[in-house]
């Protein structure tokens, strides 16, 4: 059996909020279909698109925007590069002109309420996460295509493997953390070193220290972006942005004025606990407001949670003399080992798991990161990780009206929170005494993923989604 290859770049995805199962995977997915008409030489004969939502991406799908990025994943819009200010307009515009051009090539008339269906009621049995894609040819034929967004961002085609991708060698494979621990073991590396070890089998070094300050680049300029932007969130919740607020009681009017300068304020502000507190709880909710506005994120290893990751990379920085590219690499790789291990033993994905696979899971990932990051050991950084999850199991997916709000912003404070709880923890223990491995944890997630009511996996069909009662304008 093939087993699942997975780089930091995979765990790690630069896209648009505000979901990375409910907006960048479909998006991706739309985009595939367009490739599909393309390698197939059709295009052009294209003169009606159909789009079926199922499962979990009907009924939450416009909350979370995944109309949109279908339509602009069919226009031929790519993430990574459009521009966030244009995703409004360049939707109402397809919208009112019911007009659309298929891939930026062929135009096609496009009726929204006709052609991109939300069915409630139908699922499909590989994942929640399902959407199909239908292309009318001027021949009288058609073409289809069914894709399955399995979360972070992945998109698996109907009928083909999940493992699609050519396997390379790598040195040391990973299905596990004991895995992760043998090699380690057996090598003396740290834990970041053998995933760099590992990367270098898809490219060199130099490439992979130039990706990873990318999306090191995207993180901070979303921490940074958030903090200086106030408001309310988009639909229709009227949610107060509260990142820009906090952040200006705490810099105290000292004068910045980019995010280098902000990180030197941030120093002066003083290392009290509440400062701390209070700072990374700033720094995760400018992120996850971000995303929810529909802004540049990355996925850590979703959208969802999006917050945690840059929220602890950013109190590392800030208060543990951090702010280095040897070092916030080092923090990226070894994020990515923990969440690479989660997707293979489990899940990353809501509609699967619920909130437990995404805060969850991006908790356990900033816990271990920060914990090689500060002298711990191997052993030392996979029991952070251990904390971080075991905190977090059954933790439910229950997002009010749909949108990436409530609670799901606050979640990833206590998220950020946890992990850094849970790197302190395991650098004052010795982990010959641990009770609790991180591979128990992992299946124990998938177990209580399996055991969850579907209700309170992304459906807001279930829990805060359903005792709050909001009423929604009409889209």
């Amino acid at each position: 059996m093939q087993r699942e290859q997975i780089s930091v770049f995979d765990i790690f995805k630069i896209g648009i909020g505000p979901s990375s199962s409910h907006t960048l995977g479909p998006w991706r997915a739309a985009q595939q279909f367009v490739q599909l008409l393309t390698d197939a030489g059709v295009l052009p004969q294209v003169v009606q698109v159909k789009v079926l939502l199922y499962g979990s991406l009907a009924k939450t799908g416009k909350g979370h925007g995944t109309d949109i990025a279908i339509l602009l994943g069919l226009s031929g819009d790519d993430p990574v590069t459009f521009e966030v200010d244009q995703v409004e307009p360049k939707v109402n515009e397809i919208i009112t002109s019911r007009q659309m051009v298929l891939g930026d090539v062929k135009p096609i008339s496009f009726y929204k309420d006709d052609d991109l269906l939300f069915l409630f009621s139908e699922s499909l049995p590989f994942h929640p996460n399902a959407v199909t894609f239908q292309a009318f040819l001027s021949n009288g034929k058609a073409m289809s295509a069914t894709y399955y967004s399995i979360g972070g961002g992945f998109v698996v085609k109907d009928g083909e493997d999940n493992n699609a991708r050519a396997e390379v060698d790598l040195p040391f494979p990973i299905e596990t953390a004991r895995d992760l621990m043998v090699w380690c073991m057996k090598t003396g590396l740290k834990i970041s070193e053998v995933v760099m070890e590992n990367e270098l089998a898809w490219r060199t070094e130099a490439e992979t220290r130039t990706g990873v300050l990318n999306i090191f680049r995207v993180i901070k300029e979303c921490i940074y972006r958030g903090c200086h932007t106030g408001g309310f969130l988009p639909g229709g919740l009227n949610v107060a942005r509260r990142a820009a607020s906090l952040n200006k009681r705490l810099t105290k009017g000292l004068p910045y004025s980019n995010y280098e300068e902000w990180v030197g304020v941030i120093r002066q502000s003083g290392n009290s606990f509440q400062n701390i507190l209070d700072w990374v709880s700033c720094f995760a909710l400018a992120v996850n407001e971000e995303n929810a506005s529909f802004g540049r994120v990355v996925t850590a290893p979703t959208n969802g949670a999006a917050g945690v990751i840059p929220a602890v990379l950013q109190y590392y920085i800030a208060f543990c003399d951090g702010f280095s590219e040897d070092k916030i690499i080092r923090f990226m790789l070894t994020a990515s080992e923990i969440g690479s291990i989660f997707k293979k033993g489990a899940t990353i994905s809501a509609a699967m798991g619920g909130c437990q696979a995404e805060i969850g899971v991006s908790s356990a990932m900033a816990a271990a990161a920060l914990t090689e990051c500060l002298g711990g050991s191997q052993r030392q950084v996979l029991m952070a990780a251990e904390i971080a999850m075991e905190h977090h199991l059954g933790l439910t997916c229950d997002p009010i009206a749909g949108l990436v709000q409530v609670p799901c912003i606050e979640r990833n404070t206590m998220g950020a929170i946890k992990a850094i709880t849970a790197s302190q923890l395991a650098l004052q223990t010795n982990p010959d005494n641990a009770k609790v491995s991180l591979d128990a944890v992992v299946k124990t997630m998938w177990q209580t993923a399996q055991d969850m009511n579907s209700k309170y996996k992304e459906t807001s069909d279930g829990g805060l989604a359903v005792n709050i009662p909001i009423s929604l304008p009409e889209c």
